[in-house]
């Protein structure tokens, strides 16, 4: 009995070992690459090591990407140096994203069928000041404070300041030199620039701007145009400039709502530093920056679905700034260092179609 239960026991053994061994031996799946060509403005993100992680893990997915500007991917072939197809885009602005789904125009690559496509990041444009120009702004009434959220409630008022050349000291600000102005990026070349100017358009036009409209805005935008003075080409230079300058030199400039946040967790001695004295106002109303990506492969689309992940929105919001998913559903603005932003942003104008930015910067360089 004892050699027949012991011989059982070392077929079960042997069994055992067996599975083991095959298990051990068969393959994991194998990790895919996906390429994508990119438009700016999100590559801290992408590159970001935990990211990655979650996409190899969880995904079987390595990421390659290749930066391109945003004209180049509507009007351009969209192939890698070998001559192959990519296999999705990723816009850094809406108005690009919606071009590229119509025909392509004359001298234009073919475009390619896309297998599916959606907005993925976005981040309002914003104002940045400082508390003392604010404490005067509220004083007369321009801005308005609900909760920690500072809000812009009387665009038109700021405007008509820059429009007729109304000096800091004028409205009671006596340490600030020089005429009042908002510092952006040129809209001629920078897309945080471009989307600034179409919100303009739209407040200047007391609503949205189309072809029936645009020739009645053109020329109070190319007169504010004149009235800025020189402008940064990026919007990070700009934004850097802001916080080591000071409010002599930047009493206002306009960027995303994301730096902020960005900046906090990436140089939290920095933020430590000018916290309590910077001030995130809130155009009423603003405008979104969208960062919208589309698939033209399976593999693309793999990655498409990828970046719906939890904890990847977590990283894009937390770390970076990006709101993503549904409003105010997939983001907590408690979860960020930084005071003042509102879980929703309820009060936007519509972004203005490709073409009529294109008439836009078109005037400005004339």
């Amino acid at each position: 009995m004892k050699k027949i239960l012991g011989g059982v026991i070392a077929f079960i053994v042997v069994i055992a070992i067996g599975i083991a061994a095959s298990s051990m031996a068969k393959p994991k799946n194998t990790a895919i690459t996906v390429t994508g060509a990119v438009g700016g403005g999100k590559e801290n993100f992408l590159a970001d090591p935990d990211v990655l992680a979650i996409l190899h893990d969880k995904y079987n997915i390595n990421l390659k990407v290749d930066n391109w500007s945003n004209n180049k991917l509507i009007k351009d072939p969209i192939e890698t140096n070998e001559k192959q197809s990519y296999d999705f885009v990723f816009f850094s602005d809406e108005r690009f994203y919606e071009y590229y789904k119509k025909p392509a125009a004359q001298g234009e690559a073919p475009r390619q069928r896309v297998l599916k496509s959606q907005i993925v990041l976005s981040t309002p444009i914003v104002v940045y000041s400082w508390d003392s120009i604010c404490d005067v702004l509220m004083s007369k009434g321009i801005v308005e404070k609900s909760g920690d959220t500072y809000y812009i409630a009387d665009m038109p008022a700021v405007l008509s300041y820059i429009e007729n050349n109304t000096k800091w000291s004028d409205i009671g600000i006596k340490d600030i030199y020089g005429k009042i102005n908002i510092a952006s990026t040129d809209p001629v070349t920078s897309s945080p620039g471009a989307t600034y100017y179409g919100l303009l358009a739209s407040i200047m036009n007391e609503g949205y701007v189309d072809e029936s409209n645009i020739d009645n805005v053109l020329p109070k935008l190319k007169d504010f145009y004149k009235l800025s003075g020189f402008m940064n080409n990026t919007p990070a230079d700009l934004f850097d400039l802001y916080l080591r300058m000071g409010k002599g030199a930047y009493p206002m400039i306009v960027d995303y709502e994301k730096s902020i946040i960005d900046f906090a967790n990436s140089n939290p001695d920095g933020f430590s530093k000018v916290k309590e004295k910077i001030r995130i106002l809130y155009p009423n109303p603003t405008i979104w920056n969208s960062h919208c990506i589309m698939s033209f492969t399976d593999a693309g689309t793999s990655y498409v679905d990828a970046l719906t992940d939890p904890e990847i929105q977590k990283i894009a919001w937390e770390k970076y700034g990006f709101r993503t998913g549904v409003v105010g559903g997939e983001y907590d603005v408690k979860s960020v260092p930084v005071l003042g932003i509102p879980q929703e942003i309820t009060s936007v104008t519509k972004g203005l179609q490709k073409e009529i930015y294109d008439e836009i910067i078109e005037a400005l360089k004339n």
